[in-house]
């Protein structure tokens, strides 16, 4: 087993919690371009809005199995009887409102990949397709917005879609790697800005 604790990690990852340490290891940040991804973690981001992460990554294989693997198409087609279904569910977040915005998030979403051959082409180009990289040192150097999530969460509710606030969208630019807010002594940022 590797020595978690060895390594120089970003401020915010709890050491005592081994599936918060893994996903800031192997997915925070990391540049995501797949379509179903993307949108897993768009569902996921609006379901935290209000909550700790940490309480939404607990509860992630919940959302894949209730919500068919994040497969905005077999989502966009859920009707009423798939909503009470949801709100039964006690391995997610039982929100009237983040589940009917889930279903017409998956909508909007098939709606941006009509008019721009992907989400991804939608997306990236809020970043000119280049991750920015961020020089952060300690927790309160952490940016909740910037001007690129605030434009994204702009288009995204002139859109229609719902629980996408600037924080929203710029915590979801951090995780699929839009942005590298890994710490400047944290062992990740080097390791993305050389695969990159």
């Amino acid at each position: 087993m590797p020595h978690h604790h060895a390594k120089c990690r970003c401020p915010w990852v709890d050491l005592s919690k081994p599936d918060y340490v893994a996903y800031h290891d192997e997915e925070w940040g990391v540049p995501v371009h797949d379509e179903r991804k993307l949108f897993e973690f768009l569902l996921l981001e609006s379901a935290q809005a209000g909550l700790s992460w940490y309480t939404i990554l607990r509860k992630r294989e919940s959302y894949r199995e209730a919500f068919d693997d994040f497969d905005p198409e077999k989502i966009a087609r859920y009707d009423d009887t798939k909503v009470q279904e949801l709100l039964g569910n006690a391995g997610i977040i039982r929100n009237r409102l983040k589940i009917h915005s889930a279903i017409s998030n998956a909508r909007l979403f098939l709606d941006i990949q009509a008019e721009f051959g992907s989400f991804d082409a939608y997306i990236w180009r809020f970043v000119d397709r280049q991750p920015i990289v961020n020089e952060l040192r300690k927790m309160s150097d952490y940016p909740a917005t910037s001007k690129e999530s605030d434009a994204l969460s702009k288009d995204l509710k002139k859109r229609g879609f719902k629980f996408m606030g600037s924080t929203i969208c710029y915590a979801h630019m951090q995780a699929t790697g839009m942005v590298n807010d890994h710490s400047v002594d944290c062992f990740r940022r080097q390791e993305l800005l050389m695969s990159n």
